[in-house]
């Protein structure tokens, strides 16, 4: 461009020096005309006749100097607008070469692949052969190409790709083959947990949801019946009735509470929540409901706080759903130790490890790889006797995902069982922690 520029101007310098040099020639014949010789005259009319034949030497067409100029800018912008375009799309975009190397990318792509880099293959940053396979048949066929796929770690996450060909030399727009190939990355995992969540609550939900409510219509029926003049029947079944009801209520609240957190569980939280305040709440929370069960509630907490990153409902949730089991299924122990500690590398703390142990008669081993499953019990009559769903340990499991964390089970028959939960502790020790629940003061 500075080359044209330069051109052009001495292209206009010399037009001027030729018309600066027709107009002395004139001015001459005016001044001096009377006394004029030929040689004068005819060098005056060569002069005037090269600076026409120079003034029309200038190529047809030209565009004026500013005209090219504009042009060339307008060029460079367009250019640079790749940049632009690539940072406004709202959905994560990589821009690949044909021989699938990343020219440039945008933020959204950056937060989807960390790792993502200017100048490396596509292959270091997705471990997915469809998409790759959907790359190259977009550059085969010089046509758009679609593709779904799903991501299993951390978590289950599912996208849509988009493969697009994008020409800009005139052999790419003529189809041979195209310049670079455009992905577009749709994140369709809200959509296919909904879509999963609307199956899994009508299966679930008509499964668990049968036998209690049978239940309470049989004894509608009996009291409408047999038992109309019977006052200590009916009292005696309107005493059932309520407590399936009350099963039947239990179950639909942690079925919502289990789909709201399965529909987040892709998305980490980023609130900063004090463990050891929650766990101080939580102990202030069931301590009575133990008591009158005979158990005692015991925190042995190692540090003064335990920060974490995460959702403090659903913290308090997660270890709510432990401490009750301990209580209610190891109760015979008298007592549940939830102890708090960090541990770490190079004398570095890095994880809060949470730890709910009971001393009651344990877990046999065959039965603990399965315990995290929906409605999945021990024993299902002891459970339903206690007012268990079948889905606390569930919904700890996929807290726990959320947060990024580790559940670890334990138990040996006779000697109670231990559930172990590993959260990576907040890097920023400095903000403020998150006050659990009904503000319940640190310990």
């Amino acid at each position: 461009m500075t080359e044209e520029i330069d051109r052009n101007w001495r292209e206009g310098w010399a037009g001027r020096w030729f018309l600066y040099a027709c107009a002395l020639a004139l001015a001459a014949t005016l001044i001096f005309g009377a006394g004029l010789s030929w040689p004068y005259a005819l060098g005056a009319g060569l002069t005037v006749v090269l600076a026409g034949f120079v003034v029309r030497l200038r190529p047809k067409g030209r565009a004026p100097l500013e005209e090219t100029l504009l042009a060339r800018r307008a060029a460079r912008l367009t250019d640079l607008t790749v940049e632009g375009l690539m940072a406004a799309m709202p959905v994560p975009a990589v821009l690949l070469d044909p021989k699938l190397v990343v020219r440039t990318h945008n933020a959204a792509a950056t937060r989807l692949l960390p790792g993502l880099r200017r100048g490396e293959p596509l292959m270091l940053f997705l471990r997915a052969p469809e998409v790759v396979d959907v790359v190259r048949r977009a550059l085969a066929a010089n046509t758009p190409q679609v593709i779904d796929y799903q991501e299993r770690v951390p978590v289950a996450r599912w996208f849509g790709v988009d493969a697009v060909p994008v020409a800009i030399t005139s052999e790419a727009r003529d189809g041979v083959r195209p310049d670079y190939i455009l992905m577009v990355l749709r994140d369709l995992t809200e959509e296919r947990r909904l879509e999963r969540l609307r199956a899994d609550f009508v299966a679930n939900a008509s499964h668990e949801l049968r036998t209690p409510l049978a239940s309470v219509l049989g004894f509608i029926e009996t009291i409408q019946g047999p038992a109309r003049n019977d006052p200590a029947a009916r009292d005696r079944f309107l005493d059932i009735m309520l407590t399936q009801a009350r099963r039947m209520s239990r179950l639909i609240d942690d079925l919502l509470s289990l789909s709201r957190v399965e529909l987040n569980e892709h998305v980490r939280p980023t609130e900063i929540v004090d463990l050891v305040s929650l766990i101080a709440q939580l102990r202030d929370t069931l301590v009575q409901g133990a008591a009158d069960q005979g158990v005692t509630i015991e925190i042995a907490a190692a540090e003064a706080a335990l920060r974490v990153r995460g959702d403090a409902d659903e913290l308090f949730r997660l270890f709510e759903n432990l401490v009750q089991n301990a209580v209610k299924y190891g109760g015979a122990g008298g007592r549940v130790v939830v102890s708090l500690d960090a541990e770490g590398r190079d004398g570095r703390p890095t994880e809060a490890v949470v730890t709910v142990r009971d001393f009651g008669p344990g877990i046999p081993a065959e039965h603990l790889p399965r315990l995290t499953e929906r409605f999945y019990r021990v024993d299902v009559a002891s459970s339903r006797d206690k007012g268990g769903t079948g889905l606390g340990l569930a919904l700890v499991k996929h807290i726990v995902n959320r947060h990024r964390g580790k559940l670890a089970i334990a138990s040996t028959p006779g000697e109670g069982a231990a559930f172990t939960v590993r959260l990576e502790l907040a890097s920023d020790e400095t903000a403020p922690a998150t006050v659990p629940p009904d503000g319940a003061a640190p310990v």
